[in-house]
């Protein structure tokens, strides 16, 4: 049983991590899994997303992407069963996690993985409820059960975190079979962003993605089928796991 002072999502929530911890340990409404071990930043762009400054200006920035900027929409094929469990990884301010709890209703779940205590602070004070959940954790460590989810979602952030292919493979992992997945990420590929990155290495932290690798990469990891759309400077990614 969790404590009145936690919200009361995390009961419906805890059963799925794989295995529960012993003392799940909360912090500013959501479940931290990291604790002091925090993990080290992929580069100066994700330290900066990280940080308290950093996580208000994001919040502002994508709010305002998704409601000028058609290819920040969510596609059809991403809409999730009502009563489905999804997962919104690197969930930043928790605005999509916030758009898919509200589709699969209060019969539903919607969780949010990050990294960064200040976006999931932000997070959790402005959209946890009872089919919205955030917790603090590795996305190359999923921490649930094969299988869990409906719909796995990664808006703009895959980017940013190390070891993406990794990445992409645990989200397909936690695919329930039939489910679907959908990433979003920048593709400045012979553009003049990709030639800038190129000029200062690694050390901006950030991974740029064709169509190719990525569907190589699902399909090596199991899912069944892989659609690949660019719009604007970015890719969109959806896939299904074999039913």
């Amino acid at each position: 049983m969790v404590d009145e002072s936690v919200p009361a999502v995390f009961e419906r929530v805890l059963p799925l991590l794989a295995p529960p911890p012993e003392h799940p340990e909360f912090r500013a409404g959501y479940l931290d899994l990291l604790g002091a071990q925090g993990e080290k930043s992929s580069g100066p762009i994700q330290s900066l997303w990280e940080s308290g400054m950093g996580s208000a200006a994001y919040d502002h920035l994508q709010s305002f992407a998704r409601r000028v900027l058609p290819w920040f929409q969510l596609p059809a094929s991403a809409r999730p069963p009502t009563g489905g469990r999804v997962l919104d990884v690197g969930c930043g301010p928790g605005n999509v996690t916030a758009q898919l709890g509200r589709a699969v209703g209060l019969s539903g779940l919607a969780i949010g993985i990050d990294v960064s205590p200040p976006m999931l602070a932000r997070a959790a004070r402005a959209e946890t409820s009872d089919s919205v959940g955030f917790i603090r954790a590795d996305a190359r460590r999923l921490p649930f059960a094969d299988a869990t989810f409906d719909l796995v979602t990664s808006i703009a952030a895959l980017q940013l975190i190390p070891e993406p292919h990794r990445v992409l493979a645990g989200m397909t992992r936690v695919l329930a079979p039939g489910g679907r997945l959908a990433v979003m990420v920048p593709t400045p590929r012979g553009g003049l962003l990709n030639q800038a990155t190129k000029l200062i290495g690694d050390r901006s932290g950030l991974s740029f993605f064709d169509a190719t690798e990525v569907a190589e990469s699902l399909q090596a990891a199991g899912a069944a089928t892989v659609h690949t759309h660019r719009t604007g400077p970015t890719l969109w990614i959806t896939a299904r796991r074999a039913a």
